[in-house]
C-alpha cells in the first residue's frame, strides 16, 4: 500500500480562521420547520414545542449562526405574518414551494429556538416581492430596545429586550428566474443599497450580505455579481456564494474531485474582490459570505419540490452517503484553506431538508455528512489559524478530474499561542485493489 505525506509550511498560514464558517440554513421548506425543530403535539418536544432531540444534536454541530427564513421562500414573504398570538397568525400560499404555510413559527420563535440551540440568528430579508421599507422595519423589531411602533410590539409579543441580530441577508438567489421578484443585477443592485442603508439607519452596527449568483452554472456568473458589487460596495459588508454539489452520472473520481471546483469557485471571488477594491480605490474589505453549500442531487424535481399546498409535506428529504460526506469535508477544507477570504458559510439545510439530521415523531437519525461537520466544528473551536500544506507526494495516477491532483488534500489548523495542531486530510481517492489507495 502506499504512503502519503503531510508536509507542514509553518511560515504560511491562510489566517485566522472565521467560526462562522460552521453556520446553518433552516429554510420555511418540506418538515424543516414544521416536524423538524418545531412539534409542539410531540412528546419529545419541550413546552415551546421544540424537538428536544434536535436540539441535543444541534448544539453539538456548535453553529454560531443560523440563516433564516430563506432560501426561495423568503422572497414572497410578509415577516409581520408570523408575529403576535399564533392562533390569528393567516395561512399563507408559499409559491417556491407550492405548500401551506401555516405561520405558527415566525421571527420571535426562530430567536427562542436560537437560544436553546446555542446558536445566533442570522436573518435574511425580502427583496423580491418586499420593500426596503418592510426590511428595515423588521430591523427595527428585532433590534431596537423600545420606543418605537415596532420595537414596543415586540415587547408586547413577550420580548421586553432586543433580539440584537446582528448579520442580515439583503435577497435570496435574485438572479435566479425561479426566484419570486427576479430582476436584472442592475435593478437588484438598486435594492439592495436602499435597504441596506435603511436597515443600517436603524442600527449601524449590523451587518449585511448582498445575493450573489445562485452557481457557476449560472449564465451572467461573475458578470451578475460584478454589476451588484460595484454599485453596493461602500455599504456592504460580504457578497454570497451558493452551491449544491452532484453525482448524477454516479462516478465516484469525479465526483470526489468537487473539491478542485469549491477552490475555483472560492478563487473566481477572490479575483473579483480584489478587482472591485482596486477599480473603486477602496480601503475597504469585501468578505465571501458561501451560505448555501451542500451535496444535493438524488431528490430533485416535482415529486421532490413541489409540495401540492400540503403543510410540512416531505420534499427534498435526501439520503446520504460516505461519498456525499467526502465532498462535505472537502468544502470545510476549502472554507478553511481560504479563510482570509471566506468568513462565513451556511450549510444548508439542518433538519430534514437535504440535512444531516432526520426526524420521524419517535426519534432521530445522523446522517453521514452530520459526523465530519461536528469534527471540523470541534476541531476549529477556538481562536485558530489555518497553515497551508504543502503538496503531498502521492498522486493520483489516472486521468480525468483528478489527474495530478493530490489524492489526500489537507488542511492543518493550528491554535494560536500553542503548540496544538489539527490535521484534516480528506482520502478522495477511490479504493483499488491493485494499489491500495
Amino acid at each position: 500500500m502506499p504512503n502519503a505525506t503531510i508536509t507542514l509550511d509553518p511560515d504560511r498560514n491562510a489566517g485566522k480562521i472565521d467560526r462562522r464558517i460552521f453556520n446553518g440554513f433552516l429554510e420555511h421548506l418540506g418538515r424543516a420547520v414544521y416536524e423538524g425543530i418545531y412539534d409542539p403535539e410531540n412528546p419529545l418536544s419541550d413546552q415551546r414545542g421544540f424537538r428536544r432531540d434536535v436540539l441535543e444534536v444541534m448544539r453539538q454541530m456548535r453553529m454560531p449562526y443560523v440563516r433564516y427564513p430563506g432560501g426561495n421562500f423568503v422572497s414572497n414573504y410578509d415577516w409581520k405574518d408570523g408575529i403576535g398570538p399564533a392562533d390569528t397568525r393567516p395561512v399563507r400560499a408559499d409559491f417556491a414551494w407550492q405548500t401551506s404555510e401555516p405561520n405558527t413559527f415566525g421571527t420571535d420563535e426562530f430567536m427562542d429556538w436560537c437560544e436553546a440551540a446555542g446558536t445566533a440568528p442570522m436573518m435574511a430579508v425580502n427583496l423580491g416581492t418586499g420593500t426596503a421599507k418592510s426590511a428595515a422595519e423588521l430591523v427595527e423589531y428585532c433590534n431596537h430596545p423600545s420606543g418605537t411602533y415596532w420595537s414596543d410590539l415586540r415587547r408586547s409579543n413577550g420580548h421586553a429586550g432586543p433580539h440584537g441580530v446582528k448579520i442580515w441577508c439583503l435577497g435570496n438567489e435574485m438572479d435566479g428566474p425561479w426566484q419570486a421578484g427576479h430582476v436584472p443585477a442592475s435593478e437588484y443592485a438598486l435594492r439592495a443599497e436602499q435597504a441596506g442603508k435603511l436597515m443600517k439607519g436603524v442600527d449601524p452596527t449590523i451587518e449585511t450580505i448582498i445575493a450573489g449568483s445562485s452557481g457557476n452554472h449560472m449564465p451572467e456568473y461573475m458578470e451578475w455579481d460584478r454589476t451588484a458589487l460595484e454599485y453596493t460596495w461602500d455599504h456592504v459588508d460580504y457578497i454570497s456564494a451558493h452551491r449544491y454539489s452532484r453525482n448524477d452520472q454516479d462516478d465516484t473520481p469525479w465526483f470526489l474531485a468537487e473539491g478542485v471546483e469549491i477552490d475555483r469557485i472560492i478563487q473566481d471571488y477572490r479575483s473579483l474582490l480584489g478587482y472591485v477594491r482596486a477599480i473603486k480605490k477602496s480601503s475597504k474589505q469585501v468578505y465571501l459570505s458561501f451560505d448555501e453549500w451542500n451535496v444535493w442531487y438524488k431528490a430533485r424535481g416535482t415529486e421532490h419540490q413541489k409540495g401540492n399546498w400540503a403543510q410540512a409535506p416531505h420534499l427534498i428529504e435526501e439520503d446520504y452517503n460516505l461519498e456525499d460526506a467526502l465532498v462535505v469535508a472537502q468544502y470545510l477544507n476549502s472554507f478553511i484553506r481560504n479563510a482570509d477570504i471566506v468568513k462565513m458559510a451556511c450549510l444548508a439545510q439542518i433538519v430534514n431538508v437535504i440535512a444531516p439530521v432526520l426526524t420521524r415523531k419517535d426519534g432521530i437519525l445522523l446522517q453521514s455528512i452530520y459526523h465530519p461537520f461536528v469534527r471540523y466544528s470541534e476541531l476549529a473551536s477556538g481562536p485558530e489559524v489555518a497553515e497551508r500544506c504543502r503538496r503531498l507526494t502521492f498522486l493520483l495516477p489516472t486521468t480525468g478530474p483528478m489527474d495530478g491532483r493530490p489524492c489526500l488534500p489537507s488542511i492543518v489548523t493550528r491554535k494560536i499561542r500553542s503548540r496544538r495542531r489539527s490535521a484534516l486530510p480528506v482520502a478522495r481517492c477511490p479504493v483499488r485493489e491493485k494499489d491500495g489507495c
